[in-house]
Order: structure tokens, then sequence, then C-alpha cells
């Protein structure tokens, strides 16, 4: 997938003027953070479930060869294969191979970012096989040529009359007379079209949310049923994931199902979870008859030991998304990547470079909603915080700003001038404030007056109230 992340500001503008999109994006509260809220209060356990999760992470992300390693070894004694994928061109060629090497026409997928992470769909229609995205959201952007903007719900950036208008276009051969207003009708129609290619498909392609080293296992979480029949009814099953969704046990594994679906959509349990392991058995009454699993690292390696290691902690379930002010006002596809919101703001500069996004760790507050709900506790703030001193060190920052924080550092090395300064602007501001207290046109100031008043100072500086409270 090609990056437009270097020009966030340019798309999160556009994100901001376009009607149809804020509209949208009004769902994103309203749809996942309470109900987030209230499966999380419903659950006595739910805090030491986040510790317990962080905590197995940590022990993975220490011994990963050797997890790795037996997640190999079983799932090649349950009859399956397992390719080594160091790069996305690599993942992607592997998966393209396997499938015309099966002569494969059609290949149904479930939702899965790592095959967007490596652009798997234009590398099947490339060499002449048609992939069908079978997630309803998927589904919905591959008729409009889009990507994901959600990790969790890939068309939260459409409206309803939009996704009709699409049917209509593409579903030229149902009655032009049928009724689709209805969210039902919409969901029903995608039914029919999709029953056809599950059983055309040659090949079924799917993600993974987590790998059991126990026992060579793929665990995928939906609510749609698509991720099974995806894999059930071809001859052939491919798994892609990341490395770093290996856990130790089918326990361990529990315990992440149990945070998955309360952290990312308010549920207890999604409507399926579906552990696959190796192709199917003799006496099986279905399943396919080759199961492969393709590992992809693209860089994240690289990030072990490192102050951004804990971003491999992440599960996917987008709660940093949901919660977070930014991705509200201007949604998934202003981050120009496959990862969005706070994740993809630390996750993506490991991935393609600071150079490209270095952009994306500024796109946020620092008002610590990502890290506080947050099922494996990834200090998401902090690790922003550490890729805007990389930007800073490279000089990628824009010369004003650097320039700003010289004279700032100038200033705060100089406590009394400092305080003398800080004193007398926020008497400046108050008076420029006048009666309103708030301010519409400021100097040097103009990035953040263009959105927003800004409110003038109140009461006494910091340093005051320290000084009176006979601290220094």
């Amino acid at each position: 997938m090609d990056s437009t992340a270097h020009n966030f500001k340019k798309n999160a503008a556009g994100a901001l003027n376009d009607a149809q999109l804020q509209r949208a994006l009004a769902h994103v509260p309203r749809g996942f953070v309470k109900k987030r809220a209230d499966a999380a209060d419903a659950l006595p356990e739910f805090e030491r479930l986040r510790d317990q999760g962080r905590d197995i992470k940590n022990h993975v992300l220490e011994h990963l060869d050797i997890y790795l390693e037996a997640f190999e070894e079983k799932v090649v004694e349950a009859g399956g294969y397992v390719h080594w994928a160091t790069t996305a061109e690599e993942a992607r060629n592997l998966v393209v191979r396997l499938c015309l090497d099966r002569e494969a026409e059609t290949v149904t997928k479930g939702k899965s970012m790592i095959s967007e992470e490596i652009g798997l769909n234009a590398g099947l229609e490339k060499v002449g096989i048609e992939p069908v995205e079978t997630d309803l959201g998927e589904y919905i952007i591959q008729l409009r040529g889009e990507t994901p903007s959600h990790l969790i719900a890939p068309a939260v950036h459409l409206n309803k009359d939009q996704i009709e208008a699409d049917f209509r276009r593409v579903h030229t051969e149902l009655p032009e007379e049928r009724n689709l207003h209805e969210p039902a009708s919409l969901v029903h129609e995608a039914r029919e079209i999709l029953r056809d290619k599950y059983l055309d498909a040659d090949v079924g392609i799917t993600g993974a949310n987590f790998l059991i080293a126990e026992t060579g296992t793929s665990v995928i979480v939906t609510n749609e049923g698509n991720g099974d029949l995806t894999q059930i009814l071809p001859k052939t099953h491919i798994v892609i994931a990341s490395i770093e969704k290996v856990v130790p046990t089918l326990e361990d594994a529990s315990t992440f199902v149990r945070l998955l679906a309360r952290s990312a959509t308010g549920q207890e349990i999604s409507n399926y979870t579906t552990f696959s392991t190796g192709p199917k058995r003799r006496g099986d009454p279905d399943g396919p008859n080759e199961y492969h699993v393709v590992l992809l690292d693209n860089g994240r390696s690289s990030m072990l030991g490192t102050e951004f290691q804990d971003m491999l902690r992440c599960i996917r379930c987008g709660a940093c998304l949901n919660h977070c002010p930014v991705y509200q006002a201007v949604g998934g596809h202003a981050y120009g990547w496959v990862y969005s919101g706070p994740m993809g703001s630390v996750l993506t500069p490991n991935l393609i470079g600071v150079d490209e996004a270095g952009h994306l760790p500024n796109a946020s507050t620092f008002c610590g909603r990502c890290e506080e709900v947050c099922p494996m506790r990834i200090p998401l703030p902090r690790m922003m915080r550490n890729w805007r001193e990389r930007e800073f060190e490279k000089h990628l920052t824009p010369f004003t700003i650097r320039r700003g924080l010289g004279v700032w550092a100038w200033f705060a090395q100089r406590p009394k001038l400092y305080q003398r300064v800080t004193a007398l602007a926020s008497r400046l501001l108050k008076w420029r404030a006048g009666s309103k207290g708030r301010m519409k046109n400021v100097p040097l100031a103009d990035g953040w007056v263009k959105y927003r008043d800004l409110p003038a100072p109140q009461g006494k500086t910091f340093q005051q109230m320290w000084k009176e409270r006979g601290n220094v």
C-alpha cells in the first residue's frame, strides 16, 4: 500500500471539510466508547486481565524466537506448512505463488490488516486472480476502491446512503426497484452475492488474531462468520500474520479473547471465535486439504529491545482509535497508511520510517485516553514523544518549531527571567481577551485559533502560587 502519511496535514484538512465524513465519524464515540466502558465495568476482573495480558505479551517478546519455532513445529506436526517472510514484498510474493501453484482463479479473504500492509489484493489482481473481501465492511470498501479506515470497522467513514449507491452501481444484475433503505436489506444483499463467491473460491485467506505455540493453532475473531466460510470451503487455507501474534498456550489465548471483544466492540465475546489447527483430517466432514501460515516480520524484529518494543503487545482492538479526539475528528484515511489513530502514530514510523510518517506522532493532544483504555496497557503517548525526539534529532521538524523550542529552552534555563516573561505574557493575554475570557486572534498562534478560541490564562501563574505556599 502506497503511503500518503507525509501529507497528513493536507489529508486532515480535507477530512475536516468533508461533510459526509464528519457525519459518519459522529457515530464513532456513540458506537464504541460507552459500550467499551459498560463491558469493562461489568467484569470485575477486567483490570487484572489487562495486567495478565500485558505480562504474557512481555514474556513472549522476551522469548519470541522460542515461541515462533514451537509454533512452526506444531503446525508441521498437524500437517501444515509455515513460510517466513522478512519483507512485505516477500510475503506478498509467497502468497501469490501459493495461489498460482494451485491454479486459483478466485480467492476469498477474511479481514486482515496484514494483507493491506503487504498490498496483497493488488498482487493477486496483477496475475489475474480475483480477490474477494468477505467481511462486510471490507467488501463495501473494495467496491469503492478504498482501504480500511479503522482496524475493526473498515467502512466506519461511510454513511448508509453512500453504501446503497455503491450497491446499486455494482450489483446491476439485481432489480433496480429493490428496497435498500434499511441496513438489514444491505446486509442481506451482500450475503447473497458473497455466497456464490465462497463456493467458487479455490483458496481462502485469513489473518490471525492469535497464533498458539502450544498447538500450532491460528485464531480468528469475527462477528459475521465470513472467516469460517473463507477457511473451510476452499481446498487451501492460507493464514497471513505478523510474528508478534504468537501466544504460548490455549489458556493464554483465552485471556486475550476475554479482553479483545470487550475493548473493541463492548461485547463479552465475538459471535465467532474460530480455532484452526492444520488441514482437514481423516473423518472430518469439512475443511481445507492444505493449511499454510505465512509469518511476516517487516521491521518488527528491529523493534525488539528498543523503546518501541511495547507496541508489539497490540492486539488490534481499535480502542485507542475509538477514544482518540484526533481520530474522531479526521478519521483513518487522513493518516495515510494501513494503521491509524494512536497505535498507527507509533507503529507506522517503525514500519515505513519517520522520514515518511513523522507527522503522525504529532497528531496527538497527549490527553492519555489511548493508554487509559488500551487492554495491553501500551504507553502510546510516551512512544509518540520518543518519535518526536527522533524527528527533532533528524531535523525533520520545521525550522520555525525547532527555533521556537530553542528560544523556550534558552528562557527555561534562566528561571528568574522565565518567571517574569511568563507573568507578563499572562497579564497581556488576559488584557487582550477582555471580558469574554477567550481570544480569536493571537500572534504566533494562528494554527490554534483557526479552528477554536484560545482561553485566556486564569488566576496566578504556577510559579507564583508555588512561591506563595512557601515552597521556594
